[in-house]
């Protein structure tokens, strides 16, 4: 059987300017007697600095800006270990899931071989350089400076990158890592994800992957392709494949002669138990088994859960109001209304990442997201997220790891590409909460940011990546760019008819027609920014820039606008305050009030977005709004601060996006109609009522009903003469209980009385919700 030799823990780190000392090997680094600090794997060399007592928190202040001098070093790991048992009649391989990044490996003085990507794991045959059982063995990694790796490469005059980016287009780092709009820049190194040595027998089971061909809740038929790992001169012959699947009372069991190396078969389950994202049913899983046996020998094991589900993505390239077109999942046949948002890195730091991906996933699945897009711009996430989305019925859109940028178009680089994709494919494609496959995040947008060059031409998204995913997961939808601009948007620059679209826009007042008017079926990114509560910004700022917020280099700082000088990003301080100015009318005055007011009309407007979608249905089919969770303590789009402090938002979202929402659409010849959206495939029954927050008098009550996957509407409310006004919805559905509000009016807004008005809301207090957040 396999077996590991852990790796992760203390390490010994080195460090200088890469270039300063004439270092090639482990024996030169060792004549150079440098003091080396204590590191952990997983780890980042920041945080190792900083616990060393070599650099400030980087998340305070402006320190951030201290790690600039880290980008231009080179880092030298070393571990040396004993083990008590070898590969015997096998190989001993030295795994790393996470190399960060331009990595050369020594093992006993040895190079075993070199790695030059953060995003996929690695692997080096280590079995005839291991020493024997009981003896030291020593490993050396060194790390190079990306930074300074990107400056010997060519880059060519096609390639456009944001501000900061340009040396991080053939470098194949999380994009995020040099400078974005929502993330730092810290162009970090390390080993950031676990390190162990495998212990291989000469045979093993190695890829092995399912897939649903049909289903419904009669029959399903699941397609099992399967094959061995053999090395040296194993012999397969004689070995059998056992599978065994079950889901309470349900089961399958097969078992297959391994005639060759590799095969196929189709497993065939009667009465199956469906898998069901959120809202839609029971995201059911069967726990399958499977064993390489020989002569009643287990000689290896997997185990896997398996998801039965059918999924589409029906979509057209163009849409018009006079031949509309479509962008819309389907699950199990069932159109699916999709409501969810964006992941972004879960912490800047990505060896964090495993410590924070439980927590911030518990937010998506209490908010009632139904889909989680991964972004181009972060790593990939390990299969514990995914495992996560499976059993809470989360589908997942993944981007591959490409964010805004014209990416380079020469061999070597879509080689590498190539070689990234089928590792990524084949690591995920099993999970039944996988969605999509889309070629990046904003490139097509991208290919005319400077110039006018034909996104239809990337080779990367449109030749590379879909002959990956045909060849490696030929049963999941791909999708060449988000958003996607087929060649009669090209030719005609008429970007209202993407099917699929980011509306970001001015960022002006979340009712212009701007928004309103979108022709898009399905946005796949929208937000509004958001203060963070008092709290949180005594964490991250100091004292001397809380307030005020004008010319503030503590705030620009994380804006994020993460550069010496005023950069690209400073702009969404000012952003932030204009949004209140145009609800409100005026300034805030005070730090306690420009907390609240910003609170407040994020939450309207994120709610706004969620319920303009619900309300359109089936015309619209999907939002994924920006965004949960911040990677690091900013000023943001997130409902949810780095210190996990909950903003106002996060409230009217978890109430909107419930299966079963009553909602007050827009007035229309001098009335609101009130419609019972259900978003799922039971009726909702019940009653409702409607009150004016200040009078309390009901304003519209009685029976509520809609079937399944339907909108129906309820009655309408005349609006009067008008003023501003706040609708309290209350219900009972199904035994549950909801409610939700509607702000009618056009702005100004008075801030004093939307204060009154929130306790009526569910809100804490004023001074609760400014202080400490939800």
């Amino acid at each position: 059987m396999t077996r590991r030799i852990p790796l992760d823990g203390t390490w010994q780190l080195a460090f200088f300017p890469e270039g300063t000392h004439p270092v090639a090997n482990p024996d030169d680094l060792r004549r150079l007697d440098i003091e080396a600090i204590e590191a952990r794997v997983p780890g980042n060399v920041e945080l190792d600095l900083v616990r060393a007592g070599l650099l400030p928190e980087p998340f305070v202040g402006e320190n951030i800006l201290e790690l600039a001098d880290c980008e231009h070093c080179e880092w030298w790991y070393r571990r040396v270990f004993r083990t008590d048992e070898t590969a015997t009649a096998g190989r001993a391989i030295l795994h790393f899931e996470g190399l960060d990044c331009f990595a050369t490996v020594w093992v006993n003085g040895e190079c075993v071989g070199r790695a030059a990507n953060m995003l996929i794991p690695h692997e080096f045959d280590v079995t005839r350089v291991l020493h024997a059982v009981g003896s030291e063995n020593e490993i050396v990694i060194r790390i190079r400076s990306a930074v300074r790796v990107a400056a010997e490469q060519t880059h060519d005059p096609f390639i456009h990158t944001l501000p900061t980016n340009l040396e991080s287009a053939r470098v194949r780092k999380a994009p995020h890592m040099y400078g974005w709009d929502i993330a730092p820049r810290a162009v970090s190194a390390g080993i950031w994800r676990s390190a162990w040595i495998e212990l291989r027998p000469p045979l093993t089971l190695g890829d092995l992957y399912v897939f649903t061909r049909s289903a419904d809740e009669r029959h399903a038929t699941l397609g099992f392709h399967w094959q061995l790992r053999v090395t040296d001169r194993a012999d397969w012959r004689g070995a059998q494949l056992h599978i065994e699947g079950r889901c309470g009372d349900s089961r399958f069991e097969q078992t297959l002669a391994c005639r060759f190396a590799a095969g196929q078969t189709t497993i065939e389950i009667d009465e199956p138990r469906l898998w069901w994202p959120k809202g839609y049913g029971e995201p059911a899983l069967y726990d399958v088994a499977c064993r390489l046996e020989r002569d009643g020998e287990t000689l290896d094991e997997r185990s896997l859960r398996v998801g039965i589900r059918t999924l589409e993505l029906i979509r057209t390239d163009i849409t018009r109001p006079e031949e509309p077109g479509e962008f819309l999942f389907k699950v199990n046949a069932t159109p699916i209304l999709v409501k969810g948002a964006n992941w972004v890195p879960a912490d800047a730091f990505h060896s964090r990442d495993a410590e924070r991906v439980p927590r911030i996933l518990a937010l998506f699945d209490d908010l009632g997201c139904s889909m989680v897009r991964c972004w181009g711009g972060n790593v990939y996430e390990d299969h514990p997220f995914f495992d996560f989305c499976d059993a809470h019925g989360i589908l997942v859109w993944q981007d591959f790891a490409m964010a805004c940028a014209r990416y380079p178009q020469d061999e070597a680089f879509l080689a590498g590409l190539r070689t990234e994709a089928e590792a990524i494919v084949r690591r995920l494609r099993n999970h039944p909460s996988l969605a999509l496959w889309s070629g990046d995040n904003e490139c097509d947008e991208v290919h005319l940011w400077a110039g006018r060059f034909d996104p239809n031409l990337n080779r990367a998204t449109r030749e590379v990546l879909p002959q990956v995913v045909r060849r490696c997961d030929p049963w999941r939808p791909y999708l060449p760019s988000s958003p996607y601009m087929a060649p009669e948007v090209f030719a005609t620059g008429d970007h209202s008819l993407m099917p699929e679209d980011h509306l970001w826009g001015p960022r002006g007042y979340y009712k212009a027609p701007f928004y309103t008017e979108s022709a898009a079926h399905f946005i796949s990114e929208i937000g509004y920014h958001g203060c963070p509560a008092v709290d949180s910004l005594e964490e991250f700022l100091f004292p001397d820039t809380l307030w005020p917020w004008a010319d503030n280099e503590g705030w620009r700082i994380h804006a994020t606008d993460t550069t010496p000088e005023p950069g690209p990003y400073a702009y969404r301080i000012e952003l932030m305050a204009k949004q209140i100015r145009t609800l409100f009318g005026a300034d805030a005055e005070t730090l306690e009030d420009f907390v609240l007011a910003s609170q407040i009309v994020q939450a309207e407007a994120k709610k706004f977005f969620i319920e303009r979608v619900r309300l359109g249905k089936w015309r619209r089919t999907g939002i994924l709004w920006w965004n949960v969770m911040d990677c690091w303590p900013q000023f943001s789009d997130a409902i949810v601060d780095y210190y996990f402090r909950r903003k106002l938002a996060y409230l009217y979202i978890r109430r909107v996006q419930r299966p079963a929402c009553i909602m007050v659409a827009e007035p229309e010849d001098g009335a609101c109609r009130v419609v019972l959206g259900n978003d799922s495939r039971e009726p909702a029954e019940g009653r409702f009522t409607v009150r004016d927050a200040d009078t309390e008098a009901a304003l519209l009550e009685g029976e509520a009903h809609a079937g399944p996957n339907e909108n129906r509407d309820l009655g309408a409310i005349p609006t009067g003469d008008g003023g501003h006004r706040l609708f309290l919805i209350a219900w009972e559905l199904n035994g549950e209980e909801g409610s939700n509000h509607y702000l009618l009016g056009d702005p100004p807004f008075d801030l004093a009385q939307y204060r009154a008005w929130l306790p009526r809301l569910g809100a804490p207090s004023p001074g609760t919700l400014v202080a400490k957040g939800l």
